[in-house]
This record gives structure tokens, C-alpha cells and sequence, in this order.
């Protein structure tokens, strides 16, 4: 995800609101993403019955587990495992034992080649100043995704919870909780980008882990206006998560003068990026856990501890940092320069684009693939199986896990990230394409959705590290804070038109808006690729 900010919200509002004619007849069982009964092999089993649109559902909510899946794959007498599987859960079981392999399997024979290749070779072993710069950024990188992590399972059980004048919250009222998140987050996005390059990288990311609390320890309230209150919070929080620790470690490879040109960068966003996929899947665990012993405001309040740790850890570790004065000037990086900026350089709005393009895409899918899994399922296997939600996700996570692998591997093959970053959004819009006509066709087998949902979110794990890489590269560390969190502006407006109007853009269409929006972005990404060439050449000439 992958990015998690508001990802499992989004599932859960996506999953509930509205959507009737893309799912199965309300006869069927209704699960979410992070099910919790037997046969979807997730933990916790606790489940419950409750009205959607008139309707009558079961859903449950809880965290991942691929342990309680396993034995489902154990074969007795050594022939199960060939066998077509005969239920939802055992084909995303098959399908997830699969990718775990492949991954350890890609693993070894890249540790392997890395082995000889230093013996083979002079090479220097990574210098011990790179080393503890990667140890600082990750333990509080992971710490701080982990706490995000946390909250997405339980978004929609938390506040359908909360009673307000006798009445149970609302659909309706849920929703406008989940896009009260993203109106903060696009409105004052680039106002706390601007504080942490003026004020400090490391006081941004602090601030994050305060807001990001409050926003949890919100959920503890009956009262409206303060659960409301905490959506804002929880979407300043989001801006900074996602643009302050980041610029804090590209400013700090730069200053300290560990990694001055940025060589070891995209190997960190890798590393950083492989270990978030199975933070992701330890976290829905311990959202499991915390909401069994503490009803749905347990991954909220376990999410605090995450906070304060990483908090700490980032308090005692980091050095502080700021933004470097433009053209090395005594001024304070204001918005209206951070604009100039990125209208003065096409290169920083082609890497702008991608982002804003390629995000919006990503949610957008999150809200649409339970729907369109659980269509597919039921013409695959019959009304009467469930869709294994958590299962489904745990394999989304490991394709991460790989493609975050593979960029790694890449980037060490000396391949440039503009290429490969190139072939990855080609790549995505044409699995996030063929997903959208294996969607639509009714004669589409349930193999063509899944394999181009999996490809989808095995360049969701290549995307993240290259994006990173390429902001390091293009995005002047003198507004750089403030200018990711302008190109979320576009990216919330995005989402938040989809949003508004899947009733009339169904899944297929909805689908469709993403499938444009990565081969826009991948266009962006060639004229990127031909504008470094032009310069190169001009650069030649003279």
C-alpha cells in the first residue's frame, strides 16, 4: 500500500457505501477486507450482523494472518497442493504460499550474487556513516508506519461504535468522517509542509507522531464535533508523514556528508519500502489482538505507543535539519516561491505529476478491487463462498514486498530509476487496464482480475522507492516539504470526485479513471526521460 494513508479507510467506506449492484445479492456473505471468521483465515473471530442500504450482511473486522492459513496448504498424502483449489480461500492461500516463495526465492539468489560479486570485485564494503544513516531513518520510519498501519482495519468499526442521540452513526456520517480526513489533508497539507522545511524536518516528524495521537485518542470520545476534530488532526498528520521524515533523510544524507550525492538514497527507499509490506501485515495482526482485548478503539490506543516510540526514537537519534535557503538567500521558504519553483523547472512538475497521477490511481483501486474481487469470486465459485478479504490483502502486501525487491535489485544493477520507473508505470497501466476488462467482460475468468490486480500492486511496491528516489534527485531541498504537499492536492481532488461519484461510475468506470491516470503518468515519465536526454545533448553541444 504500499502509502497507507487512509488506504483501509477507504476499503472500509468502499466496501459499505452504496455499492449494492457490484456486489453479490444481499443472500451472500458481506466480509471486509480484514474478515475475521474461520474460513477467511484471519484472527480474532469475532463476527456480527448489521443492515447496508436495507440489506442484511455479516461482516467482521480484524487484523491479517497468513499463519492461520497455513495449514490449509499442508497437503495429506503429498497431492493436495496440484489439486484446482475448490474454495476462495484456498486459491489466495495457494496464491499467497506462492509469492512468499518466489520472494525468498528472489531473495537468495540475490544474496548470492551479491556474495560473489564482492568477491569477485574491489569493491568497498558501504560505509559505516551510510550504515547508521539507514539505521536511524528505518527504526523510526517503520515505528511511525506501523502506528498508521494500526488504525486502518478498524476505521469503520470504530466509529459505527459511537451513538449519538440514541441513534447509531450512520453510513452517511461515517463517510463524511472519512472525507473530512482528506479535505485536511489536501487544505493544510502544504501549510505544515512549509513549517517542517522552515522549522525542521525532525520537528515535523515529531509533530506528525503529536497529531497523528491526538487524532487516535480521539476516537475515544462519544461527542461528534471532537471525533471530527480528530479527522483533522489525523489529516495534518498524514502530510507529515509522508514529506517530513522523507526530507529529513535525504537533507540529512546531504548535509552530513554521508551520502553527498545521493548514491545510497534509492537503496534506502527500497529497504524502507520491502520492510513497510510486512510491517503492514504485522500490523493488521496486532489491530487483531488490541481489538480483542479492547473493542474497536484498541488498534487506536496500541497506535499511541507506536507514536510515542518512534517519536522518542526520533527525538534521541535524529539531528535536526532544514531546508536550505533558495538560491542562498536569508528567506523562509513560502508557498508562493514553492510554486515559482516547480512552474520554473518542468522536470519537478513531470515528477509532480507522477506522483499526484499514480497515488490517485492506487486509491481509487483500493476502493474498487473488494467489489470487483467479490463479482468475480461469485461468478468463479458461486454465490455461496466468501470472499477471503484479509487473505486477499496479505497477497497484495507480499507483491509489494516483491516489487519493492525488485527495485532494489535494480537499483543496484546500476539500472536509472527514470527508467525503471518508466517500465513500472507502463507496466501498471497495463495491468491496471486488462483488471478493468477482465471487470467489465462477463466472460472474464477470475485468473485475468487477479493476476492484473497482483502485477498492479507489485509496481505499487516498485513505485514508492522510486518516487522517493526521483523527489531526492528533482526536488529542491529548499521547498521540498511544502512541494510533495502541493502535488496532494490534485491527487485528493482526484480521489474525492471517484468518491463522490461511483454511483454513476461504477466499478468499471472507476476502474477506468485509474487505468488513465497511470498512462498519463507514465507519459509524464518518457518526457521526463526526453527532457534529461534534450539537456544532456544540449549540455554537449556546448
Amino acid at each position: 500500500m504500499a502509502r497507507s494513508r487512509s488506504l483501509l479507510a477507504a476499503f472500509w467506506i468502499a466496501l459499505l457505501l452504496g455499492q449494492t449492484t457490484a456486489f453479490p445479492p444481499p443472500t451472500s456473505s458481506f466480509r471486509s477486507r480484514y474478515s475475521s471468521c474461520p474460513d477467511s483465515s484471519i484472527t480474532g473471530y469475532k463476527c456480527r450482523h448489521q443492515k447496508v442500504n436495507g440489506f442484511s450482511y455479516s461482516d467482521t473486522t480484524t487484523g491479517v494472518s497468513m499463519v492461520r492459513s497455513l495449514p490449509l496448504l499442508i497437503p495429506r498424502g503429498g497431492s493436495s497442493l496440484i489439486k484446482a483449489p475448490a474454495t476462495p480461500s484456498a486459491l489466495f492461500n495457494t496464491a499467497l504460499l506462492a509469492l512468499g516463495l518466489t520472494t525468498a526465492v528472489f531473495k537468495v539468489i540475490q544474496k548470492s550474487s551479491e556474495t560473489a560479486s564482492s568477491r569477485s570485485s574491489a569493491k568497498s564494503e558501504k560505509p559505516a556513516a551510510i550504515k547508521s544513516l539507514q539505521f536511524k531513518f528505518l527504526s523510526v520510519f517503520w515505528l511511525l508506519r506501523c502506528a498508521d498501519w494500526l488504525q486502518g482495519p478498524y476505521f469503520y468499526e470504530v466509529y459505527a461504535s459511537k451513538i449519538f442521540k440514541g441513534v447509531p452513526a450512520s453510513l452517511g456520517l461515517i463517510s463524511r468522517l472519512f472525507l473530512t480526513g482528506f479535505a485536511s489533508t489536501a487544505l493544510f497539507g502544504p501549510v505544515v509542509g512549509r513549517a517542517a522545511d522552515q522549522y525542521g524536518r525532525k520537528k515535523g516528524t515529531l509533530a506528525f507522531a503529536v497529531t497523528y495521537a491526538i487524532g487516535a485518542i480521539s476516537t475515544k470520545s462519544p461527542l461528534l464535533g471532537m471525533l471530527l476534530l480528530g479527522r483533522v488532526f489525523s489529516g495534518i498528520g498524514t502530510s507529515l508523514l509522508f514529506s517530513a521524515p522523507e526530507a529529513w533523510l535525504v537533507g540529512e544524507a546531504q548535509k552530513s556528508g554521508a551520502d553527498p550525492d545521493g548514491s545510497y538514497l534509492g537503496e534506502t527507499f527500497g529497504m524502507a519500502y520491502a520492510g513497510d509490506s510486512i510491517v503492514a501485515i504485522l500490523a493488521g495482526q496486532l489491530a487483531g489482538l488490541a481489538a480483542g482485548r479492547r473493542g474497536p478503539t484498541g488498534p487506536f490506543e496500541l497506535s499511541t505507543l507506536f507514536l510515542l516510540s518512534g517519536g522518542l526514537l526520533s527525538a534521541f537519534l535524529w539531528k535536526e535539519n532544514v531546508a536550505e535557503k533558495a538560491g542562498g538567500g536569508g528567506g523562509k521558504p513560502s508557498i508562493r516561491e514553492a510554486i515559482q519553483v516547480v512552474k520554473a523547472d518542468p522536470k519537478i512538475m513531470m515528477v509532480g505529476a507522477v506522483q499526484s497521477l499514480f497515488e490517485a490511481a492506487m486509491y481509487i483501486f483500493v476502493l474498487q478491487w473488494p467489489p470487483a474481487i467479490t463479482k468475480a469470486i461469485g461468478k468463479a465459485f458461486g454465490e455461496g463462498f466468501p470472499t477471503p478479504y484479509g487473505t486477499v490483502f496479505s497477497c497484495f502486501m507480499a507483491c509489494c514486498l516483491l516489487g519493492s525487491t525488485l527495485f532494489g535489485q535494480l537499483a543496484k544493477m546500476g539500472v536509472p530509476t527514470e527508467s525503471s520507473t518508466a517500465a513500472m508505470l507502463t507496466a501498471a497501466a497495463l495491468a491496471m487496464g486488462g483488471a478493468t476488462m477482465a471487470a467489465t467482460t462477463p466472460t472474464a475468468p477470475l485468473w485475468a482480475l487477479v493476476t492484473g490486480f497482483f502485477a498492479f500492486e507489485g509496481c505499487v511496491g516498485m513505485y514508492f522507492p522510486s518516487i522517493g528516489t526521483l523527489r531526492s534527485k528533482y526536488v529542491p531541498d529548499s521547498h521540498r516539504s511544502v512541494i510533495m504537499n502541493l502535488f496532494g492536492i490534485p491527487l485528493n481532488v482526484l480521489v474525492v470526485s471517484v468518491f463522490l461519484s461511483i454511483k454513476r461510475l461504477g466499478v468499471s468506470g472507476a476502474l477506468s479513471v485509474s487505468t488513465g491516470a497511470l498512462s498519463i503518468a507514465a507519459l509524464c515519465m518518457f518526457a521526463l526521460q526526453y527532457n534529461n536526454k534534450s539537456s544532456t545533448v544540449a549540455a554537449a553541444a556546448v
